[in-house]
């Protein structure tokens, strides 16, 4: 029998759905910035009696602030937990420290660590050690004319081999040093595949003087190090895993599972910034789906990976549409290449290629050698 005052039901959501990993890309400079602290609540035992008292409006407000509700008195009912009284403990002070944690999936209020003040006057301050690295490096980007191409991926079959493996990881954790890969390893190793076969795609323009056209020469690179946005407490940052033609998907998640952990603690080597060859950055954890990247003057191409969504879609049976609706899981994808060098049915090609790869993972899996 529902009680008067009391929650009918309390639904806990899980963004497994979302592809993982960060924001849009932004440097191509090594940056090395400093560590952030922000205030963290005391977390006493946890009182689940609290918990089930709670709505899901005060809970997403505890979230924001970063405070644990059972360290909170309430007010309300039955020593319910408002809004008010967790607003008051934020005021009230905190007890300790904690470094913000990054790449989690959430909106962008969530990544408020306390509430904002608004400020009473304005004021001027420089930019921060990543900023100036961005402002250079998309300042100098200003000189490439850019060719945006976009599509959608279906992922169906990507989240059952992604199932898979996450079983497989399951099955052997002392191995591995995560539970669970997001779906950018299978993205990273698809298109280094798909590079094999478009290797202008992996090259960089070399113009000392870009007047002198016959001065310009393209340098065809050989390694695949395929650079990943991140969203790290000091801001954006674009580190690279290293030669990923010659590692396997699981390879590629232990190296972006380095790169996570260290990006926390602002602490990514700068070696790991050098040499990167092409760039992926994903959007899709934030929010938002198609979108117009910029191209960094030592690469010739990036892509935007935008939010995964289930939605409606005409069934396809042996490569005809039929008049059924089913349900898909559709991801945005927005690339932006050096129009000077790659035109457009090369990117279009070369898109469509990474896309056959990532839709269909026996594919991918009988490409590898």
């Amino acid at each position: 029998m529902a009680e008067v005052g009391k929650p009918l039901v309390d639904i806990d959501v899980e963004g497994d759905g979302a592809v993982e990993e960060v924001g849009e890309v932004l440097t191509e400079a090594p940056v090395v910035a400093t560590v952030v602290t922000t205030p963290v609540m005391s977390a006493p035992p946890r009182d689940e009696r609290v918990l089930s008292l709670a709505t899901p409006a005060v809970r997403r407000v505890c979230k924001e602030n970063g405070v644990d509700i059972t360290a909170v008195k309430g007010t309300g009912k039955d020593g319910r937990v408002l809004k008010e009284d967790v607003l008051r403990f934020v005021a009230e002070g905190s007890t300790g420290e904690r470094v913000e944690v990054i790449g989690e999936e959430s909106s962008p209020a969530s990544t408020l660590a306390y509430p904002v003040v608004p400020l009473a006057e304005d004021k001027t301050v420089p930019l921060t050690g990543i900023q100036k690295a961005m402002f250079k490096s998309m300042t100098r980007s200003l000189t490439i004319p850019h060719f945006g191409f976009s599509d959608e991926f279906i992922l169906d079959a990507t989240s059952e081999y992604r199932a898979q493996l996450n079983a497989h990881i399951a099955r052997d954790p002392i191995r591995f040093p995560f539970t669970k890969i997001s779906y950018m390893p299978i993205f990273i190793k698809s298109l280094s595949v798909a590079l094999a076969d478009y290797p202008i795609v992996n090259s960089q323009v070399l113009a000392d003087d870009p007047s002198d056209v016959n001065t310009i020469k393209l340098r065809y690179r050989a390694a695949h190090n395929i650079g990943v946005a991140m969203d790290t407490p000091g801001g954006l940052v674009v580190p690279n895993i290293k030669y990923v033609q010659q590692k396997s998907v699981l390879d590629i998640a232990c190296d972006l599972h380095r790169l996570q952990e260290l990006g926390k603690r602002n602490a990514i080597p700068p070696a790991d910034f050098k040499d990167g060859t092409v760039t992926l950055s994903n959007i899709g954890t934030v929010g938002g789906t198609y979108a117009s990247p910029v191209v960094v003057t030592s690469e010739v191409a990036i892509a935007v990976l935008g939010k995964m969504m289930r939605v409606p879609r005409f069934e396809e049976v042996a490569g005809r549409q039929t008049d059924k609706v089913v349900g898909r899981w559709v991801m945005p994808v927005s690339w932006s290449a050096d129009h000077r060098v790659i035109d457009g049915a090369t990117i279009a090609r070369f898109c469509q290629r990474w896309k056959a790869l990532v839709e269909a993972p026996a594919l991918l899996g009988a490409e590898l050698k």
